[in-house]
């Protein structure tokens, strides 16, 4: 009787199971003999020579990112990390996750971290070509003044990361992906990173967190004119290369204008959080002279915004009164009074002057350092000197009016979360008719957690402004009428006197 088939490949699979263990017993054999018979210089030859064989023969590239070159940490190794903990959900080959975060006063979901466990592979697909990620760690020695070593074995755990891929994506992987892995990084931690508001005292910054929570999403502002910000912005920052072709200083001035309560502040606060940049508020009050403002402005760091609030009422920069030549146009000194002393006139030279902001604004000073904005502020733009105003110094004139239509309802979404009410035709009515200025409808907003009684509240602000606007305007009326009359009185008594 013939065997079965299904005997039959029982019998080839106990010979192939006898021939792989009979194979691996001869190599741990011969391995066995080679480190008895051979040096250890023989032994490491021979390992490179077939290491060296088998990278010839392998289709594959693989580079080492250690946690530590040297005494100093690895930044790719860093920058791959953060890259990694993005790519993690993406990536369904990852089976074991490692969960991290500092635990403080301050902890809260948003701080917990997702890495990779060691032995795990990530692959993903990067402009066609597939790279493949694994974390390793493997013990030594530990060196002197190592503070990582382990307690009872005095060794310590070093981390590495292998990159791998088809060799023939070596070109991409050195010139494309790697950059752009640690682009993609350095643009996490930026996003990440608190940023700061510092303050001028005396010649010196003191720093101080800024959290202000503004965004354009909820800045009140017309859409038209918060994009036309945006927009504007966004070119900024990516155009470094531009402005050195042109030979430009790396800058950008926006002067924001408008009645009090408009959202000027807060629009200086979202394009903070908007660029990740830090914001200097100078208050020019506090320094006492243009030597001590330059001090001041070529400490600030770059990607940086330096906020000069209310610059009409902080120094006197409003428009200069031409001075009248002589007819001989001779230049006379002027005379001291007896009391006063040469010493004191200098003093007074050395104040902070209008040539000495827009030396640093414009001037040979504005090229120490870079990517940054110059923020000025004020509720009366026409009391200001023409020269601030002109391009190359306020390249951006942004007007912060009174709340429009559409800033009221992003106001409403913000605090009530509300898209539509009944009372949105009659305050619409109303605000086209009074002015009122988005601080006043969030102030009214906030007085209830019921959208009902908030905006109903604002519909009695609105017509209590309303009647007090037409009071006013009929006395406005009235002393023209008066002021009228008495002009014809006068016009008449001239004419009877002549």
């Amino acid at each position: 009787m013939p065997p079965s088939p299904s005997s039959s490949s029982f019998e080839k699979a106990k010979e192939a199971m006898a021939m792989a263990t009979s194979v691996a017993a001869s190599m741990m054999l011969v391995r066995s003999l080679a480190t008895e018979l051979l040096p250890s210089e023989a032994r490491t030859l021979i390992a490179s020579c077939f290491a060296g064989v088998r990278s010839r023969l392998s289709w594959r590239y693989t580079i080492t990112i250690e946690q530590n070159d040297g005494w100093y940490t690895n930044r790719v190794f860093s920058a791959a990390r953060t890259y990694l903990a993005t790519r993690l959900g993406a990536s369904a080959g990852v089976r074991r996750l490692r969960l991290s975060g500092g635990i403080d006063d301050d902890f809260d979901d948003d701080k917990l971290v997702l890495g990779m466990d060691e032995g795990e592979d990530l692959v993903e697909d990067f402009q066609g070509a597939e790279f493949t990620w694994c974390l390793y760690a493997q013990e030594q020695p530990a060196g002197s003044g190592d503070h990582t070593k382990h307690m009872v074995t005095g060794r310590v755990r070093k981390l590495y990361l292998e990159l791998s891929f088809h060799k023939k994506h070596k070109e991409k992987a050195l010139k494309a992906y790697i950059p752009h892995v640690i682009a993609t990084a350095k643009a996490i931690r930026e996003k990440e990173r608190p940023l700061t508001i510092w303050m001028n005292d005396g010649s010196d910054w003191e720093p101080m967190d800024l959290q202000h929570p503004s965004t354009f999403d909820t800045l009140a502002m017309d859409s038209d004119l918060k994009k036309s910000v945006i927009d504007d912005l966004d070119k900024f920052v990516r155009r470094k290369a531009y402005y050195k072709k042109i030979g430009k200083a790396w800058k950008r001035g926006y002067l924001l204008y408008g009645p009090p309560g408009t959202g000027k502040s807060s629009l200086i606060a979202a394009m903070a959080n908007h660029l990740r940049f830090d914001i200097y508020d100078l208050e020019l009050t506090g320094v006492d002279s243009n030597s001590q403002l330059r001090k001041l402005l070529v400490e600030m760091g770059n990607r940086s915004i330096l906020v000069i609030e209310d610059i009409d009422c902080t120094m006197e920069i409003k428009k200069r009164k031409k001075k009248k030549k002589s007819a001989d146009g001779d230049k006379k000194m002027k005379k001291l009074p007896r009391n006063r002393k040469p010493s004191d006139s200098k003093r007074d030279d050395d104040k902070v002057t209008l040539s000495g902001l827009l030396n640093f604004v414009d001037g040979l000073w504005s090229t120490c350092g870079e990517e940054r904005l110059i923020v000025f502020t004020t509720n009366y733009k026409e009391r200001l000197d023409p020269a601030l105003l002109r391009p190359g110094r306020m390249d951006m004139h942004v007007h912060m009016g009174y709340c429009s239509r559409e800033a009221f309802r992003i106001l409403v979404r913000n605090y009530h979360d509300v898209e539509d009410h009944v009372t949105y035709p009659e305050i619409d009515e109303l605000m086209a008719e009074v002015p009122v200025t988005p601080a006043q409808v969030a102030e009214t907003l906030m007085r209830s957690e019921d959208p009902d009684v908030a905006l109903r509240d604002l519909v009695d602000l609105l017509k209590s402004k309303k009647d007090g606007y037409n009071e006013d305007k009929e006395e406005e009326e009235t002393d023209g009428d008066e002021d009228e009359s008495s002009d014809d009185e006068e016009d008449k008594k001239k004419d009877d006197d002549s």
